[in-house]
Parts: structure tokens; C-alpha cells; sequence
């Protein structure tokens, strides 16, 4: 499909969307002019669509320099009687936590919606977490999709509610809804305001306390208030009823379709709540799907959110009904859920035999191939982390008097064989600060490693933090040139904005000279020798040593190179597999005859092994 189809698409017409997709023609039909994220999986498709049709559609976008950013200029459009909608994976709501949690207070003027992509199993983020719960310590609602229809249908419904109860609105993703394609119905597409006008108003856009006080208060009044809502909101609905009034099953998101799906092939007589605005938690209309049920199974993922709901209000009550989820263990309290699990909670509930006997394929003896995360080939990271582990050895330095504190990012698979270089990773930006704190704790050596676009993000206080406390750490910033691990979004150290247009390039090298670093250098990866001398002497300077490691990231170079086509000359190679055992380029192989080749569907021609190979039997093929 052509992605000019999302806003191209007439009323009526039936589209085969993405979930992410489906949220962004949601947020053309909804009438939002003004849209911003920092790049993060599962979300960001959303923000690869809209940086190319945004422009045309009458919309503003931008990939801000991180979630916190993004989530402030959106909120201030959204102040300024713009519909808004800012968008991130889970993790990038902690960094956007603080805007978050006053900006529920400050409410809105314009329409915001909040999308928040959780990741069960956490298929590409360092942690799982349910942002569920966050958006309820915030105070503010939850919508819940569990289609790309929904998808698109809740960002109209969640603008609404925006504007009429004048708070922002989280969409709660999970990876299956943002990466499932369906058929999705279009409907009109409404043209967002071009401009807003911000009035002043003390009281309620300054969160000193005497204003806080007051605007505690509205927010609760807001969310006692769409508790009524939840009770009759069409959003929330009986999907099935069943003339077995004694199990009903309440759920939400990803997880209702899977409960359907179970539940119709095996004709199971069960009720079905599905819940579209799960918080604030619709109290009334629970109840009285429960009310002559004799057990309730909760089917969410990750947290009990629903289920701790379920079990107050059946306290509360003073009733006394079977309650299945999990906190009984009936269904798994971690990673995501599929039908399988489902049945088996299933078969375990209604001890209904012939469920553990569903007929289908069984995979069981298909072992799927092990494909474990690796730098992709001719990757500039490689031969960075190479230099450095050379500099390192050529030092000297004893495995344990060497600390590698890494960052998220392509360079975070320096923790794979044979680097093992990541000792310390737990978010973004992180790298800088914790080796900061390790420096003062110990008398081992502190090399962080960081991303340009992570630098961008969270890198620049943790540095300045460095230098100030007198750190004795290296940092090596990985500067490829775009933000690569989710697609290859521009960052700020490049001259084109999302839009492919002009913008000043901000630069790391003047960053980091201003912090005070009293040593920094720019160093091309590509020339090896010259970057394992650059390497040594960060690692013998005391005090905070940058290096900037700078070479294009091969998704961007690789049309730009010289197409040279490279060989192992046979007669030269000893087979003492450097190559392969120490720098790892996956286009680099044994057969079994022990001769070592390069397989070129996978060579980028970057030419890095050439200086690897000591027997310079690496060379370019004539």
C-alpha cells in the first residue's frame, strides 16, 4: 500500500492499515494539527508515515530531541487550542514522566492524545512495564485498542473526550496492536486549526503550589467524572453473551482477541466485558455485568491492572466470587499472551478436557533458528568497538580493571560475543552517569559508550555532570549520523530536519568542548591504527576524555560508496580467524574445509576487514 493512501483515502474506502498506520489516519480524521515523538519501538512507524505525508496533510511534525521534549511542545499546542498527539514507546514515558504528571494537572485547551506502545516480552526495550499504571498515577485516562479499526476510531473517540473533560488522553498500545494489519473503514478526514492563540491564564498553567492545591482538585472532580462516562461509553461493551450466566470473562486490548478467538472455535459458553476506556475504572457498569456471575476470569496484559479493580470492587461489595488472572497464577504475570495461554487458563477454569485436545498444528518440533541480535554488516560501531578493545589490549589493562558502561542503542550489542563490552546498561543516556558514579567508586579504568542521537537525548547533563565532579571516565560518543536502531530518523547532529528540509546542524564536538572535557577528538573509525593511538591515549588521560567515533551509519552510506568487491586471497589467509572470531562481520564465513570466504548478498564493501586480516589476505577482488 502507499503510504500517500492513509490521507489520500476517501470516506467509506477500506483500507489494509497497520495499527500504527490506523493511528495515523485516526489522527487526521480527529482533526490534529500538531504532532511530536522521540523514535522508539513499537511506536515508530507512526512517526516514519507522518514525517513524510504530515507536511502535505496540513499537520506539524517533528521528531524532538527526546520523549520529555516532545511531550512538552505538543502540550503547549494543546494549551494553545491545538489538537495534539505525542507519541513513544513505554520506557519514553518515564523520561516524559515529569511533563506528564503536571501537564495532567494544567489540563488542556485543544484535544491531546497521549500514545504510550507498551512491548510485552519486551521484543525490543530493556524492560516490560504497563503504562496502565502510569497514566493512573498521573490521573488521566486509558484507552485501550484492540484492532488497527480501533485504533484509528479511539484517536477520535480519546480527542473528544480530550477537549470535553479538558485533560490529555492515553492510547495504551502493545506491540501486537501497533504491528497487526487489518481491514480498517475510513471516515472523513477534518482539518486541524492552522494556528492557536495561547491566553493567559495564571492559575492554571503555573503548577506553584497555591495553584497546584486547586488543580489537584478539578483533577480528581475530571476523573470522577469519566468514571461516569466509562459506565455507558460505547467503547466499553458486553462482546458476548452466553446463557451460562457463572464465568465471564473481562479483558482489554490485544488480549480480547484472543479470548474471542478461543472462545468461538470451541464454542465456550462464557461472557465477554471488553473494556475500550479502562480507566478510570467504569465501577457501575462492571458490577453489573458481575453481579450473577459466579467467577470472573481477567485476561490483561501485563500488570493486574483490571484484576486489583475487580477484586476492590467484589470486596467492597462484600461478594464472594471466584476471581481467575493473575494473581492466583491461572495466567502468567509476565511477557505477552497468545491464544495458547489463553486455553490453557481455559482448560484450567471451566475443566473442560477437550480443550487441552484443540486440534491445529503443532510447532513443537520446529525449532526456530537461533538469530541473536548482531551489527549489521559494514557497521561502523564494529570497528569502533574493535579499535577500543585493541587500545585496551594494547595497554595492557587486565579484564577486571576495565568497566564498560554502555547506552541503548545499535552499540548495545557490544555486550555480544566477542566484545563482551556493555557491564552496565539500563536506559537512555545512562552511559555517562553511571560511569561517572563509577569512577568515583572505584580505581578501575571507565570507558561509556553513547549514541549521537542518545547523546542528543539524555548524554549532554550526565557530561557536564562528569566534567563538574572531576570524573576520570572515557566517552566514546558513536556518532553514525542518525538514529539507526529504530529506522534511521535524523537527530539533531545532522543539517535536515524530519522533513528532509534545511536546519542547523547541532554539534557534538562543540557540546562537548563546552562542557569543559579536557581532552576531545574526532576520530574516523575507518582507519583503524589511527583510532586504536586515539583509543590509547582517552584511556591514559586523567579526567573526562570524549572521543568522537564519526562515520555515516551504513544504512545511509551505502549508496553513496564506491561499489569494490573484496576476496579472501586463499594462499595468503592461515585461517587464524581473526576475522571471524574477534571482529565478527556476519558477511565473513568457515566452510567446512576450514577456508575462510566472504559471503557477498551480506558485504557492504565497507573495506573494514581489510585492516583486520594480519596477513593482508583481505583484498580487493580486480
Amino acid at each position: 500500500m502507499k503510504i500517500n493512501n492513509i490521507y489520500e483515502g476517501k470516506q467509506g474506502e477500506k483500507l489494509f492499515l497497520l495499527g500504527n498506520e490506523a493511528a495515523v489516519r485516526g489522527a487526521l480524521e480527529a482533526g490534529i494539527s500538531f504532532a511530536s515523538t522521540y523514535p522508539g519501538t513499537p511506536s515508530s512507524e507512526i512517526g516514519n508515515i507522518l514525517t513524510k505525508i504530515a507536511r502535505k496533510a496540513g499537520l506539524y511534525f517533528e521528531f524532538s530531541v527526546n520523549e520529555k521534549v516532545a511531550l512538552e511542545v505538543s502540550a503547549a499546542a494543546a494549551a494553545s487550542g491545538l489538537r495534539s498527539f505525542v507519541f513513544m514507546k513505554h520506557v519514553g514515558l518515564n523520561v516524559a514522566a515529569d511533563a506528564l504528571m503536571s501537564t495532567a494537572y494544567t489540563g488542556v485547551r485543544g484535544g491531546m492524545i497521549i500514545l504510550s506502545a507498551d512491548d510485552p516480552s519486551m521484543h525490543s526495550s530493556q524492560n516490560e512495564q504497563d503504562n496502565r499504571i502510569m497514566a493512573q498515577l498521573a490521573g488521566i485516562p486509558v484507552l485501550e485498542p484492540s484492532n488497527p479499526q480501533e485504533m484509528k476510531d479511539f484517536m477520535i473517540y480519546g480527542i473528544t473526550i480530550s477537549e470535553q473533560y479538558k485533560i490529555p488522553v492515553m492510547i495504551r498500545t502493545t506491540t501486537r496492536v501497533s504491528h497487526m494489519r487489518g481491514v480498517v473503514q475510513l471516515g472523513p478526514i477534518k482539518p486541524g486549526k492552522k494556528e492557536g492563540f495561547f491566553s493567559k491564564e495564571e492559575a492554571r498553567f503555573n503548577i506553584a503550589p497555591a495553584f497546584a492545591r486547586k488543580l489537584r482538585q478539578e483533577l480528581v472532580e475530571k476523573l470522577q467524572k469519566l468514571e461516569i462516562t466509562g459506565n455507558t461509553s460505547p467503547i466499553n461493551r458486553v462482546v458476548k453473551k452466553s446463557y451460562n450466566r457463572k464465568v465471564g470473562i473481562i479483558t482489554s486490548g490485544v488480549s480480547f482477541n484472543y479470548a474471542l478467538d478461543i472462545i468461538n472455535e470451541l464454542s465456550l459458553p462464557v461472557n465477554i466485558l471488553k473494556l475500550g476506556l479502562s480507566y478510570p475504572f467504569p465501577r457501575e457498569f462492571v458490577q453489573k455485568f458481575i453481579s450473577n456471575l459466579e467467577s470472573i476470569i481477567i485476561v490483561e496484559e501485563v500488570e493486574p491492572f483490571l484484576e486489583k479493580e475487580i477484586l476492590s470492587l467484589l470486596g467492597q461489595e462484600g461478594w464472594q466470587k471466584r476471581v481467575y488472572g493473575k494473581l492466583d497464577g491461572t495466567l502468567p504475570r509476565i511477557y505477552e499472551y497468545n491464544p495458547d495461554i489463553i486455553c490453557q487458563a481455559l482448560t484450567q477454569v471451566l475443566n473442560i478436557e477437550r480443550l487441552a485436545e484443540k486440534p491445529g498444528i503443532e510447532f513443537k518440533d520446529i525449532e526456530p533458528p537461533l538469530r541473536p541480535p548482531v551489527l549489521c554488516p559494514g557497521c561502523p560501531h564494529r570497528s569502533t568497538i574493535y579499535a577500543i578493545k585493541k587500545a585496551v589490549q594494547n595497554l595492557k589493562i587486565k579484564k577486571e580493571n576495565i568497566i564498560y558502561s554502555n547506552d541503548i542503542g545499535c552499540y548495545t550489542l557490544a555486550m555480544q560475543p566477542p566484545y563482551y563490552m556493555a557491564d552496565y546498561c539500563i536506559c537512555m543516556g545512562s552511559s555517562i552517569g553511571v560511569a561517572s558514579g563509577l569512577s568515583k567508586a572505584t580505581k578501575q579504568k571507565i570507558v561509556s559508550l553513547i549514541g549521537d542521537s542518545t547523546f542528543f537525548h539524555a548524554g549532554i547533563p550526565p557530561l557536564i555532570n562528569a566534567v563538574h565532579q572531576k570524573a576520570n571516565i572515557m566517552v566514546v560518543i558513536l556518532d553514525n549520523q542518525i538514529t539507526a536502531m529504530t529506522g534511521g530518523q535524523p537527530n539533531p547532529s545532522i543539517p535536515i530536519d524530519g522533513w528532509g528540509e534545511e536546519v542547523p546542524a547541532i554539534s557534538i564536538e562543540a557540546l562537548t568542548r563546552a562542557t569543559g572535557a579536557g581532552y576531545v577528538r574526532i576520530i574516523n573509525p575507518e582507519n583503524l591504527n589511527k583510532a586504536v593511538e586515539v583509543f590509547k591515549e582517552g584511556l591514559q588521560h586523567e579526567g573526562v576524555s570524549v572521543i568522537i567515533s564519526r562515520s555515516p551509519c551504513i544504512m545511509l552510506k551505502k549508496a553513496e560508496t564506491e561499489k569494490l568487491t573484496y576476496q579472501v586471497n586463499q594462499e595468503k589467509c592461515t585461517r587464524c580467524q581473526i576475522c571471524l572470531k574477534q571482529f565478527t562481520c556476519p558477511a565473513l564465513f568457515k566452510k567446512e574445509d576450514g577456508s575462510i570466504h566472504i559471503n557477498y548478498l551480506l558485504c557492504t564493501q565497507c573495506g573494514y576487514c581489510i585492516q583486520v586480516c594480519p596477513q593482508k589476505a583481505i583484498e580487493v577482488k580486480k
